[in-house]
């Protein structure tokens, strides 16, 4: 009877060893909801290579929690629909910790509604629409690391006003993207005693991008503040280089712009306007920092459409996600488990951060969920290949 019993134990045992062995080898699932085939898959696809530089470390130093990191990919199109979709797909996976989103604001404003509903905490690398953040759910499960356009209307019209221009227009996609720049634009030149010459509006398509910029050269402007994806900003740009060069007007754009093919599409219009838009980070710019090198070597060892840091396309949504996986996994560790709202929890109280992008105090914490601010903005430029260079590095 007590060989039975000593038997039986260690069966037990065995059983006991190898659950725990093939529960450590299951992995934790982070998703991508994002543009990956659309006018501006660029964006998704920087995304999708700064989760998997980072995932690859994190594996390299043991997982979290003893547990591999895996990333499943879903594609939005730009759909909102599909996107709160992808949302209700992704929360019916219990090994599924998070979510990143890209690119489109309108896409992660009608997610949201999911995002709460499933309790699905939702790491934002690229949509800069402050309602995304600011979206009167509470406890709030998006967290950010990006521009608030809060930060960067005003950004923009301090840059705009330090060149000198004083008639201002504005040509804005009709999201909700677009009526969030509006307003933080109306405020920052309000606050220097100014208003827009002319507002114009365009929808999600070449033509009526194509109409705006004609409705706003009627205006005079100096300047015209643009916020618009790669298709619509091509039309706007190949549309002003199109002009007499005596009549055509600088550009100042938000970010959107570099999120897809738009330099390779527009680059001879581009040569001939003095365009300049919004960006948070370089490579180029970053290259002799120790981490910065050690994400460029990887990233070239990895994607064999890159040869050197120059080819690193859309460099924001790489750096962004980049640091928001290492963030996350930091976020598990402290939380002990991937139950979510516990991870959330975590996520609100984490120490000191040493990232690419920035050494964060504090990436967030219960009443501040965008880790970036106006300080980590600047004005890029393409040099003649394409690359972005932050102005004064050319």
């Amino acid at each position: 009877m007590d060989q039975v019993k000593s038997l039986i134990l260690s069966l037990f045992l065995l059983t006991c060893v190898f659950a725990a062995d093939v529960f450590a080898q299951t992995p934790i699932l982070l998703g991508l909801d994002a543009d990956m085939s659309s006018g501006s898959a660029r964006s998704g696809i920087a995304i999708k290579r700064g989760i998997e530089l980072a995932i690859e470390e994190v594996n390299q130093a043991g997982g979290v929690l003893g547990r591999p990191l895996k990333l499943v990919v879903k594609d939005h199109h730009g759909n909102p629909a599909r996107g709160a979709d992808n949302i209700e797909d992704f929360a019916k996976d219990d090994d599924m910790v998070a979510v990143l989103g890209g690119l489109h604001t309108p896409v992660a404003l009608y997610e949201l509604k999911n995002i709460h509903k499933y309790k699905m905490i939702y790491l934002s690398p690229w949509a800069a629409g402050t309602p995304v953040v600011e979206n009167g759910y509470d406890p709030n499960y998006v967290f950010r690391l990006s521009v608030r356009d809060e930060y960067a209307g005003g950004f923009l019209v301090e840059k705009a006003l330090k060149r000198g221009f004083k008639r201002i227009a504005l040509a804005l996609e009709n999201t909700g993207w677009g009526r969030s720049n509006e307003r933080a634009m109306k405020t920052a030149l309000e606050a220097k005693g100014y208003n827009p010459v002319a507002v114009s509006w365009f929808h999600w398509g070449t033509g009526t991008a194509k109409e705006a910029l004609g409705d706003l050269v009627r205006s005079k402007p100096d300047v015209i503040l643009l916020v618009a994806n790669a298709p619509e900003g091509k039309a706007i740009v190949k549309a002003m280089a199109e002009r007499e060069e005596s009549e055509r007007v600088a550009i100042i754009s938000h970010w959107g712009v570099t999120g897809g093919n738009f330099f390779a599409e527009a680059k001879e219009a581009i040569s001939k306007v003095d365009l300049t838009f919004l960006q948070t980070y370089s490579f180029i710019d970053r290259m002799d920092e120790g981490r910065a090198r050690q994400v460029i070597n990887a990233y070239v060892k990895r994607y064999p459409d890159a040869d050197n840091v120059r080819d690193i396309y859309a460099p924001v949504g790489t750096a962004h996600a980049y640091d928001l996986v290492h963030i996350l996994a930091k976020a598990i560790t402290q939380a002990g488990t991937i139950d979510r709202a516990k991870v959330h929890e975590a996520l609100e109280k984490l120490p000191p951060h040493n990232g690419l992008v920035r050494r964060y105090a504090r990436p967030f914490s219960a009443k501040k969920h965008d880790a970036l601010d106006v300080s980590d903005f600047n004005l890029s430029k393409f040099d003649k290949a394409g690359a972005i260079i932050p102005i004064g590095l050319e």
